[in-house]
């Protein structure tokens, strides 16, 4: 069993940045892939991000590419997502998954999320 701690939300102006940070407790993040997704009121979870066991494989969302930046710190048992740039758009609950794929839907654990609200 892995419980995943997400922090680091709040609100930011627009053209703002936020790094969000997910500690897992019970078990090693390094045995797992682990992602990053968001859910903003009335629309469904979409993923953001996902990085690999070893950190050297990353993958994003069209959306988010060249603004967000997944990474990991293995020793730490923690993954960030970096953020920069915010729109109003990125306004959501975010949340990290941890799964033995990067991407796809076989995510076994999630987070409670932290809310990201981001001002025009």
């Amino acid at each position: 069993q892995v419980q995943l701690v997400e922090s680091g939300g709040g609100l930011v102006q627009a053209g703002g940045s936020l790094r969000l940070s997910c500690a897992a407790h019970g078990r090693t993040l390094s045995s797992s892939s682990m992602g990053w997704f968001r859910q903003a009121p009335g629309k469904e979870r979409e993923f953001v991000a996902g990085i690999n066991l070893s950190g050297s494989n990353e993958y994003y969302a069209d959306s988010m590419k060249g603004r967000f930046t997944i990474s990991r710190d293995n020793a730490k048992n923690t993954v960030y997502l970096q953020m920069n740039s915010l729109k109003p758009e990125d306004t959501a609950v975010y949340y990290c998954a941890a799964g033995p794929e990067p991407v796809g839907r076989s995510w076994s654990y999630w987070g409670q999320g932290t809310q990201v609200t981001v001002s025009s």
